[in-house]
């Protein structure tokens, strides 16, 4: 018997003729249904991705598992270029001002609060991919150095402050706390957290990675 020829890429189409009769499966309405992943999970997910084609880009490529703190900090300079923040220069007329009014040659840059996030998302990508924690790049010292350095310097040269911002407390836990305070007890207070100040938390990156 001779087929017809199937283009590549292509699938071919049973006829019903040919088609296996198989039950169709009973939906069970008490399931519900499948849910799609967060906005946080899906851009984890492509962070991770552009990381690992930025090591195989590498010349030679780079093992996840030889990467360090150094290597994640050449792949946050590596993503300045695809940055979108006016970080000014110390020769501009511009440097420290908030809001310049008028275009200046200074460079685009990736801003600290989407760097920040960034590596927070490719921290936890390490550990939900099987990486210890004691052995995560992406928590190394030299990388909370290098963002920090990168927040102050941001700040100086755009003339603003990044300010942590506290969580919101709910009804119950003010409460509690006021409960506590009068039996000579207290409580925590919010955990201060870390916001990327004026700019988005999504780093603009290419799908191929390092050229």
């Amino acid at each position: 018997m001779v087929m017809d020829p199937i283009s590549p890429g292509s699938d071919p189409v049973l006829s019903p003729e040919t088609q296996p009769s198989s039950p169709t499966p009973a939906t069970d309405p008490y399931l519900p249904p499948p849910s799609l992943p967060s906005r946080y999970e899906s851009q984890k997910r492509r962070d991770w991705h552009t990381f690992l084609q930025y090591l195989r880009n590498q010349r030679p490529p780079l093992a996840l598992a030889a990467c360090g703190g150094a290597h994640v900090i050449e792949f946050l300079r590596y993503l300045d270029q695809f940055g979108k923040t006016k970080v000014h220069v110390a020769g501009c007329a511009f440097f420290g001002r908030a809001g310049p009014p008028a275009p200046c040659a200074c460079p685009l840059r990736q801003a600290w609060g989407s760097l920040d996030a960034l590596i927070g998302r490719l921290r936890a990508a390490f550990e939900e991919s099987g990486g210890r924690p004691e052995a995560n790049p992406f928590a190394a010292s030299a990388v909370r150095v290098y963002l920090r350095e990168v927040r102050e310097s941001q700040a100086k040269a755009r003339g603003i402050t990044y300010e942590k911002k506290k969580r919101k407390r709910t009804a119950e836990e003010t409460g509690a706390e006021a409960s506590a305070a009068s039996s000579s007890s207290s409580l925590s207070s919010a955990m201060a957290i870390s916001t990327g100040a004026a700019e988005g938390c999504s780093v603009d990156v290419p799908a191929g990675g390092s050229s």
